[in-house]
């Protein structure tokens, strides 16, 4: 990921951002009533729908940063089909995933960001966020920038 921010050595202004939202506040407490109501339906459908909103809120906040706060690509207007296929410039690759696989990338982000303390989304002892339907990762703007996979060396 580093090949995608400019060095300080380069002397070129570059930004690198990170981000951390959360769609699950209090939806244990609301499962837990659905649990003891024997509503497993309704569990179901609200862990999927905070989970839904929480990536919807991560995206719409790539969007404003990409139009409006860094503004790079102010004229963009993509659909939502060029969205998920990634049609714009820039990614935001999140901790965990194949592009970033180490999860104790995201102990840097929370102390830096005090993310527990503006937001309320903590960290487990594994790293996992919690609520479960939060959403974290870093801004990248540069035009080569691009989603890989991280193989097995051999």
């Amino acid at each position: 990921m580093s090949d995608f921010i400019a060095p300080k050595s380069s002397g070129k202004k570059d930004y690198i951002g990170a981000f951390a939202v959360s769609a699950g506040f209090k939806q244990e407490e609301m499962c837990a009533k659905f649990v003891a109501e024997g509503d497993d339906y309704s569990v179901m459908l609200l862990k999927t729908l905070t989970d839904r909103l929480a990536e919807a809120f991560a995206e719409e906040l790539h969007t404003r940063v990409r139009r409006e706060l860094w503004a790079y690509s102010p004229d963009e207007t993509l659909t939502p089909a060029q969205c998920h296929n990634v049609q714009y410039q820039g990614i935001r690759p999140a901790a965990g995933y194949p592009s970033q696989p180490d999860h104790t990338e995201k102990l840097t982000m929370w102390s830096l960001m005090k993310v527990h303390e503006q937001t309320g989304i903590e960290l487990t002892e594994s790293l996992a966020m919690t609520p479960a339907s939060s959403v974290s990762g870093l801004y990248f703007a540069n035009k080569p920038a691009h989603y890989f996979a991280v193989q097995e060396i051999c």
